[in-house]
């Protein structure tokens, strides 16, 4: 069914005023980019092509500034608050979105720009992963694309760039097989990845001043760049179409009125009040009613530096202050640490660990939130948690992840297992020796719910692309069996797994010992 969405008018010469159409069913195919300085109507035009759009195609927003929360009174849309929900529940939230059809705004507002770009990262993750059999078409709506796709490291993390570049990119490559089509709306390109920039098929490109920003548009709309400088002429609301879904070559156009307004709105002048120099100086420095103290309010952060974490768990020897003609005296060295300490600290760890792993979220947690854990719980044993080192942590991490107890760590065939594993990509460590664990037991292959879980997701989706991934990669090689089970040979080990079920679902509850959940 081919349905035409009134963006506006066009502004051509001898056509101007006639209606510019959006193709909504080409738009779904081809995804959009919007481009405009701050003040040209980016806004103005996502929230058209939303009202114009929803009574057709389920819809979601991911709004930075709490500007679209307005939708929700008049078309009836669900606002998700990100700042009352974790990674994960976001992560199920996407996952019954996309289930029951409902269109949501999630609402980025009062979270820092790194916990946006984690929150955010997550809600994609949760729509992409979906079950096949949910894949019903989405208008996926990114506000100021470049916070979540940054063209260059900032001031965030590398991993909360990592996650989010990674979310946004599979939103423009790969979603739409899962029926998600994206529109991005970006005050600069300049400041936008090109490999999220270059998926787009579609553009509306509006007013912008500098020189690489109106090349980089001019290049898009397949213009000559001695023509580029008409985009600083561009109205607010007046923007170039190019694409499938409205035109075939650049057409310029004036955006419709919409229905809703931002809470923000445009600022407007008014005149200042009269107030007398005395009442004004009295209004501003005399306390009224008592008031609570004003403390700046930062929002934890999951990624802190893990380097940092560990400087500060270390313990730190207390020196007095010396008389101003005496020396300085030094802390007395550190004794190195006996066979049986270093036994009892790594038995230590183990349980520590254990309690880390003993929580249900813990497998869906990064790695920082979890050392963060692990450090803390450790100082309130008084071990010295910053000995095990992130790296190591890393490793020791997956192990347990993979089911693997101390003992396992004694038998050489598991060494092995852990060498070779340490050689893979990160991301598929831990499901290596999820398999490895499998096999050197005589277990059933793990399903793709326990490799989900194992690698920090809920989606078998994800965990069959893995598995698919690595056997690609000739990590793994997969035999089928009668009763659609199947067994995963480790061809680097030599290894092979019993025969499993892969639709089984897992069960990290259970306290049997075939459970290759169960906690060091």
């Amino acid at each position: 069914m081919k349905v035409g969405i009134d963006m506006g008018t066009t502004m051509t010469a001898g056509a101007a005023g006639t209606p510019a159409m959006l193709d909504l069913e080409e738009l779904l195919a081809t995804r959009l980019l919007v481009q405009g300085n701050s003040g040209s109507g980016k806004s103005h035009l996502l929230r058209r092509l939303v009202e114009q759009s929803a009574r057709w195609v389920q819809q979601a927003i991911i709004d930075p500034e709490g500007d679209f929360v307005t939708l929700a009174e008049r078309f009836g849309h669900i606002v998700v608050d990100a700042d009352e929900h974790t990674e994960a529940a976001l992560q199920s939230v996407a996952a019954r979105v996309r289930q029951h059809r409902v269109s949501v705004v999630l609402n980025l507002e009062g979270l820092d720009a790194e916990m946006q770009m984690r929150h955010a990262a997550a809600f994609l993750g949760g729509l992409f992963d979906a079950d096949r059999d949910h894949w019903y078409p989405m208008l996926v709506v990114v506000d100021e694309a470049q916070l979540f796709a940054p063209s260059a490291a900032g001031e965030v993390s590398d991993e909360a760039r990592k996650v989010s570049l990674g979310a946004m990119t599979n939103l423009m490559c790969r979603g739409r097989k899962r029926g998600l089509a994206g529109v991005i709306a970006t005050q600069r390109l300049a400041k936008l990845a090109k490999n999220v920039a270059a998926e787009a098929s579609n553009f509306l490109m509006g007013r912008t001043f500098l020189d690489i920003d109106m090349a980089r548009a001019a290049d898009l709309l397949g213009m000559e760049r001695r023509t580029a400088e008409m985009f600083r002429d561009l109205e607010r609301g007046h923007f170039i179409a190019l694409g499938p879904a409205m035109s075939r070559r650049p057409l310029p156009l004036r955006i419709g009125a919409v229905e809703t307004q931002g809470r923000a709105g445009s600022p407007k002048l008014m005149p200042l009040p009269d107030t007398p120099l005395e009442d004004a100086r009295e209004l501003i420095f005399k306390p009224g009613e008592p008031e609570p103290p004003r403390m700046p309010v930062r929002r934890p952060s999951t990624s802190a530096s893990a380097d940092l974490l560990a400087q500060l768990s270390r313990p730190r020897p207390f020196v007095e202050p010396a008389a101003p003609d005496e020396p300085v005296i030094a802390p007395p060295a550190e004794e190195p640490e006996t066979a049986d300490q270093a036994a009892e600290r790594q038995a230590a760890y183990e349980a520590v660990l254990g309690e880390v792993l003993a929580d249900p979220e813990a497998p869906y947690r990064s790695i920082a939130v979890l050392y963060q854990d692990f450090l803390v719980r450790c100082r309130s044993r008084d071990v010295r948690g910053e000995l095990l080192e992130l790296p190591a942590f890393r490793r020791k991490l997956a192990a347990a992840r993979a089911g693997a107890g101390q003992g396992t760590e004694e038998n050489p065939a598991w060494e092995k297992a852990t060498q070779v594993a340490g050689t893979l990509p990160e991301d598929i460590q831990v499901v290596f020796l999820l398999l490895a664990r499998a096999a050197l037991d005589h277990l059933p292959c793990p399903s793709d719910a326990d490799v989900a879980r194992a690698c920090g997701s809920r989606s078998r989706g994800r965990a069959r692309r893995l598995l698919t991934y690595m056997e690609q990669r000739g990590f793994i090689a997969t035999r089928g069996g009668l009763g659609n089970t199947r067994s995963i040979v480790l061809p680097a080990l030599g290894w092979e797994t019993a025969l499993g079920d892969p639709n089984a679902d897992d069960t990290p509850e259970s306290p049997g010992g075939d459970d290759l959940f169960a906690s060091v």
